[in-house]
């Protein structure tokens, strides 16, 4: 078979040398999008922080106490934002605590929070790494 009649066949049944190049180009930019995806993923879970409140108890009209618990990364010292809400969601207390870094996964607080006035619900608003 001649050269002209092969590369008329390759065109005519698509198999010219471009369009596989950019196939497999195309291909491999997936490729690399879904590991940049994947490794941005891992990234932020690994320093995301979780706290939940476990219970609270109003004391009297100035301090309400907080228990929670806080999963993050161990070995990395974690900051939470503590509030004590009134009736109407009104915020009559607040504290940020720090604490120091720990082995534990998850690790267990118990927190005042001094009030401006009675105290209905206390609750974590948020931890972080700092």
């Amino acid at each position: 078979m001649s050269s002209t009649v092969q590369s008329k066949l390759d065109l005519r049944y698509g198999r010219s040398g471009s369009k596989r190049t950019v196939w497999i180009l195309g291909g491999a930019l997936a490729a690399a999008a879904v590991a940049v995806l994947a490794w941005f993923t891992i990234a932020n879970t690994a320093s995301a922080v979780d706290a939940d409140a476990t219970a609270f108890e109003v004391h009297d009209r100035h301090s309400v106490t907080v228990r929670f618990q806080v999963t993050a990364q161990p070995g990395s010292p974690v900051t939470c934002a503590l509030e004590a809400q009134d009736t109407e969601h009104g915020v009559v207390g607040w504290r940020v605590v720090e604490y120091a870094a720990s082995d534990a996964h998850t690790r267990r607080h118990e927190e005042t929070i001094p009030t401006v006035a009675e105290a209905t619900a206390g609750l974590v608003s948020a931890c972080w790494i700092p």
